[in-house]
């Protein structure tokens, strides 16, 4: 397994931090301060350091300057252990960020995804996505919505319940969400003529829907104006899980939304209309399809997606419009394909009806492919 550095001053939580990494296999060492803690990085070249921030004679900060100056420990990834008071005045520079009080599983997830970083990276290789659906996705092209217009309506009719069946409920123990919206559709709607309005929905729409069923959703529902999408683990494959495809979705849809821009200005030219943006969120967690049916009134069964991650996916986009970002997501959705996406900008975004606020991040793209010395520089 790996060898991992924890620079923790309290005792007691160091000694929490080593028994949880050794139960899972890993070899521990320990500093009480950011210098001796630095002294073991330089000595043995971890592969992985766990490090408080606010520690006597060095602090969790300049102890990560210090590392990320000298080549032999510039790429070793650092999880830091933050408040939430310091969280809100932090730069990046990190990989990752756990905010203390902080579980057992919280930090094995963070200690498993940037192990497996690497691994990730090496994926990206496989990944193997036909280049005329990558152009066409980019394009918006006519193509693809003819090329997958048959299997489509198979599988909207094999997912979808019928009016004589009566599925069971659904539970997703492992999925991720997604959920676009257009924030300027009202302002559109003010300014459009009602078929204007319609064509730029269904533009929009249109190619949404071929986006997501190409990287394969599990379920999809129009929420208003915006559109809830389901990613399931029973998809996954040994190259691509449902994140990866959530993400990959995500930024296509964010091109769609450009291309429909370009659509605006080149169709009505001098009319002076507000932008056409869509910003998307994404989040992971326990899902659960619940079938709704009304028999006596003849009502054909449906589906509604219930659970935390799906109401956290919704408040989540429309918060983090403010953000000026055109996809967010949540750590718990990122960190399983860390290494497969780039990311930008992370901050805590506060949820109404939610006591603490939400770990978020930029996604900003598809990793690039770099060499393994030049990892440290992508960092979530």
């Amino acid at each position: 397994m790996a060898l991992i550095v924890v620079m923790e001053d309290d005792a007691g939580t160091r000694m929490l931090i080593a028994s949880v990494l050794r139960k899972d296999g890993h070899e521990v060492l320990q500093a009480e301060d950011g210098a001796e803690g630095l002294g073991l990085v330089r000595q043995h070249q971890p592969d992985l350091v766990i490090s408080d921030v606010q520690m006597p004679v060095m602090n969790g900060f300049d102890m990560l300057a210090a590392m990320r100056q000298e080549h032999a420990t510039a790429a070793i990834p650092v999880v830091l252990l933050t408040s939430l008071q310091e969280r809100a005045h932090m730069t990046s520079g990190a990989d990752d960020y756990i905010t203390k009080p902080f579980r057992a599983a919280e930090l094995r997830q963070a200690v498993s995804a940037q192990l497996n970083k690497l691994a990730v990276q090496t994926t990206l290789q496989a990944l193997a996505v036909d280049e005329a659906v990558n152009e066409a996705l980019i394009e918006q092209g006519n193509e693809l919505a003819k090329l997958y217009e048959q299997r489509l309506a198979a599988e909207l009719s094999e997912r979808w319940p019928s009016a004589d069946a009566q599925p069971q409920d659904e539970r997703l123990d492992g999925a991720s969400v997604l959920f676009v919206d257009i924030p300027n559709y009202p302002a559109l709607a003010e300014q459009l003529e009602a078929q204007e309005l319609a064509e730029l929905v269904r533009k929009f729409y249109g190619s949404a829907n071929d986006t997501v069923h190409l990287f394969g959703a599990h379920f999809m529902q129009f929420v208003g104006e915006g559109l809830l999408v389901v990613f399931a683990a029973q998809a996954d494959t040994k190259t691509v899980n449902h994140g990866l495809r959530a993400a990959r979705a995500a930024l296509g849809l964010v091109d769609s939304s450009r291309a429909v821009q370009r659509y605006l200005e080149a169709r009505y030219p001098g009319r002076e209309l507000p932008r056409f943006e869509a910003h998307v969120a994404l989040h992971a967690g326990e899902v659960t399809l619940t079938t709704l049916s009304d028999p006596l009134h003849g009502v054909v069964a449906q589906k509604l997606p219930v659970g935390d991650a799906v109401s956290a996916a919704i408040l989540l986009q429309k918060q983090a419009v403010s953000l000026g970002w055109a996809v967010v997501a949540s750590v718990e959705a990122v960190r399983p394909i860390t290494g497969a996406v780039r990311t930008g900008a992370r901050a805590l975004v506060s949820l109404p009806g939610r006591a603490a606020p939400l770990d978020a991040v930029e996604l900003a793209g598809l990793a690039l492919q770099v060499p393994a010395d030049a990892e440290g520089a992508q960092r979530p």
